[in-house]
């Protein structure tokens, strides 16, 4: 009888990928029914100790056979996850990963997929591996950046998915490709001046977004934002957020006081590496009047110059805003000339907009 292939064990010291054992049961339950395993994969609901014993005794070792080359990951002598390469035939391959909770945050699994890609780059003759994740599956998506994948855009309807398609992530990474990241992800540091604190947005923000965003102010002197503001346009604002930090174009935070409520959002956008940004901010209506807004643009500017390197920020603001062009003087921005038509206002539709500017001297020097 010819012989069956089976998992080699591959390791780097710290992670060790090996074949799945019976002793793996408890882990892969823990896995299976962990609730972003639930939304993110294809993992069969209800899952328990029957369905571990098959998949680690008899369906991920059958797969060897199949060209499903999957590996149990071992991480502190323990069950960590699972990582597998799928031949796709013609020197092509896909990766799929999950992990157990305990392991996340740990960069076991970065290991553990980097283990696997070298080995069916270097003894599976594999040229091309794809990746594909939910969109919105974030976790993933920093995962393969990481890894140095490629991110070619969205598949609509790719994704089969608890009887559904679901739209999908997509990225390659070539034999020939560096193995890290080909693109800045910018992150959401906290920062503090003690009196306000700018953090990460959160889906927990969404009914305070919606608040701000549909308040008469803001719908009034930010134009271009939907009418009426629903919890849909809030959910899309929040994931744009996330795109465009992945993307290395923005950088956005929620504003709270000491007791972590959404109080405003800043943001530096339209991000040119070492050299400029725009500072942009909106405030929710109770926090009019306090400097919320002032002090959440300093604390950006200060991330600016002083962590993103940048040389200039600018700012706009319409002509009649007489509340955000305050703000924008008061952090140390300049009037640097009247933008004619630069602004979209209700009812008005386009105004003039005051354009303001700081270079980092000027800043530096006023602090």
């Amino acid at each position: 009888m010819p012989d069956v292939p089976t998992a080699p064990t591959l390791t780097d010291g710290t992670v060790t990928l090996r074949a799945h054992r019976e002793d793996d049961v408890p882990g892969v339950v823990e896995q299976a029914t962990d609730p972003a395993s639930v939304r993110w994969t294809t993992v069969p609901t209800p899952y328990g100790v029957d369905e571990a014993h098959a998949f680690v005794t008899e369906v991920m070792p059958g797969g060897w056979a199949a060209g499903r080359w999957g590996f149990a990951v071992e991480s502190e002598g323990r069950y960590a996850g699972t990582v597998e390469l799928r031949d796709e035939g013609g020197g092509r391959a896909e990766i799929a990963f999950a992990s157990t909770p305990w392991v996340r945050g740990t960069g076991a699994m970065q290991r553990a997929c980097r283990l696997v890609l070298d080995w069916g780059f270097s003894e599976r003759g594999v040229r091309t591996v794809v990746w594909h994740a939910h969109v919105g599956n974030w976790t993933s998506r920093r995962l393969a950046w990481r890894l140095g994948f490629s991110f070619d855009g969205t598949l609509r309807g790719y994704l089969r998915h608890r009887g559904n398609l679901v739209d999908a992530w997509s990225g390659t990474l070539l034999v020939t490709d560096e193995r890290g990241p080909r693109s800045t992800w910018l992150e959401t540091p906290l920062l503090t001046d003690e009196v306000v604190r700018l953090r990460p947005l959160r889906y927990g923000d969404l009914a305070r977004v919606v608040e701000a965003a549909g308040d008469d102010r803001t719908q009034r002197w930010l134009g271009r934002m939907p009418s009426p503001y629903t919890w849909a346009d809030a959910r899309t604002w929040l994931e744009q957020t996330l795109e465009s930090a992945a993307s290395g174009d923005a950088v956005t935070w929620a504003v709270t006081g000491d007791d972590d409520v959404l109080l405003a959002a800043v943001n530096l956008f339209d991000i040119a590496p070492g050299n400029a940004a725009e500072v942009g901010f909106w405030a929710h209506p109770d926090a009019r009047g306090r400097g919320v807004t002032t002090r959440a643009t300093a604390l950006a500017l200060r991330h600016g110059f002083d962590a993103l390197g940048l040389v200039r920020i600018e700012g706009h603001a319409a002509l009649g805003n007489a509340a955000s062009r305050h703000a924008l003087e008061a952090a140390g921005l300049r009037e640097a000339g009247v933008v004619r038509l630069g602004t979209v206002i209700r009812p008005e539709g386009r105004v003039d907009a005051m354009r303001y500017d700081v270079l980092v001297e000027e800043w530096r020097g006023s602090r």
